[in-house]
């Protein structure tokens, strides 16, 4: 089970503490002087942090040379309430040389269909889109 507490700060910003103990600041992007990223934000957030340790964990015991990682994410939202998110599009930056893209695809395909607990709790027509780029 996970656990969350938010404390009102002062506009729309809230405190939030994690189960582990950890922090963040939520805010809104509207509120002049925000301090921190928005609850939709964080979302997308989650879903790349979650798929970048998938993906991450699964290369490595692919016995892939990958020495870096970074995600991209670009989430379009409806234009009506609730604005959910009706697309994502994730470009994973893999780094190693010699690195198989086909592992990585294959990495990134189980996260994304049975690993991910983040993009699972998205709504079912939510396009998901993944991209690949191999660096040494």
């Amino acid at each position: 089970m996970a656990n969350a507490r938010l404390v009102w700060q002062e506009g729309l910003r809230f405190e939030a503490t994690a189960g582990s103990g950890r922090s963040v600041t939520v805010d809104s992007p509207k509120q002049e002087g925000h301090q921190g990223p928005s609850p939709m934000e964080l979302v997308l957030i989650g879903i790349g942090g979650c798929m970048a340790m998938d993906v991450v964990s699964i290369v490595q015991k692919m016995k892939q040379p990958i020495t870096g990682l970074e995600v991209r994410l670009h989430g379009e939202q409806s234009p009506n309430h609730p604005k959910y998110y009706t697309s994502i599009e994730l470009t994973f930056v893999v780094r190693g040389a010699g690195v198989d893209r086909e592992r990585v695809e294959r990495a990134i395909e189980l996260s994304r269909t049975t690993y991910c607990s983040a993009i699972s709790s998205l709504r079912p027509d939510c396009a998901i889109t993944t991209l690949v780029e191999l660096t040494d």
